[in-house]
């Protein structure tokens, strides 16, 4: 069951890879040269996840000091309560506060004995991953005005539209796909972890991210070296 749904996963998160808007530019240098410029449901690719996971892991990590530290102390116990904290125990599941919320339920069973705990671990998982994907292409230089500011730089224009208009239209693309295509990294994650896929979802999503990159980046490569020797 588990070795389904990950390939499950594994194969929706492919499909999705193939979601994009393509839109055709021109160079305003050299007449008749066009070309495509495309943005992916993906836009920013498994960064959303990556911050999600490690904001998760550092508030689990502080979460643990703290409570080692204060064992029973009230507050402490409002961030994350641990099983056996103080003996040194291994399982690092929190049992109650902020981080059981936030931490995916073990079990479909789970999700049914404590519906509260799977519905603010859904929505802080897509709100998160929105969140931060939205945010990262502010931060990275990929949001609608350096990608018009890039283009020009490369005497590239979108088809039909003027170099001050660009902006514009490229704001009605990408930060709706960075935005939906963080809910939708986040969706997957959670229905990895709720179908009991082999690892966590953040991990399957991940190593399928990454594999699909170099894929493409092999594809790409192979039809350079066609064109070259054709």
């Amino acid at each position: 069951m588990n070795l389904l749904a990950t390939i499950l996963v594994f194969a929706i998160v492919i499909y999705f890879q193939g979601f994009r808007v393509d839109l055709p530019i021109t160079s305003t240098r050299y007449r008749g040269q066009r070309n495509s410029y495309p943005i992916k449901l993906f836009y920013t690719s498994n960064i959303p996840i990556i911050l999600q996971s490690a904001l998760v892991s550092n508030l689990y990590v502080i979460s643990q000091m703290l409570a080692v530290k204060f064992h029973g102390n009230f507050f402490i116990n409002l961030l994350g309560v641990w099983p056996d904290v103080h003996s040194g125990g291994s399982r690092s599941y929190p049992i109650g506060g902020l981080c059981y919320y936030l931490s995916p339920p073990e079990t479909l069973t789970h999700v049914i004995e404590d519906p509260i705990h799977a519905l603010l671990y859904i929505l802080f998982m897509l709100g998160s991953c929105a969140f931060f994907s939205k945010t990262w292409i502010d931060v990275s230089g990929s949001s609608a005005k350096d990608v018009a500011k890039q283009l020009k730089e490369q005497q590239m224009v979108i088809a039909g539209y003027r170099n001050e208009s660009m902006t514009h239209l490229l704001n009605r693309y990408i930060p709706t796909a960075a935005a939906f295509g963080g809910l939708c990294i986040g969706a997957l994650s959670v229905l990895a972890d709720l179908l009991g896929a082999i690892g966590s979802g953040t991990g399957i999503l991940l190593a399928v991210t990454i594999i699909y990159q170099y894929f493409e980046i092999f594809i790409k490569e192979q039809s350079d070296i066609g064109s070259i020797f054709s």
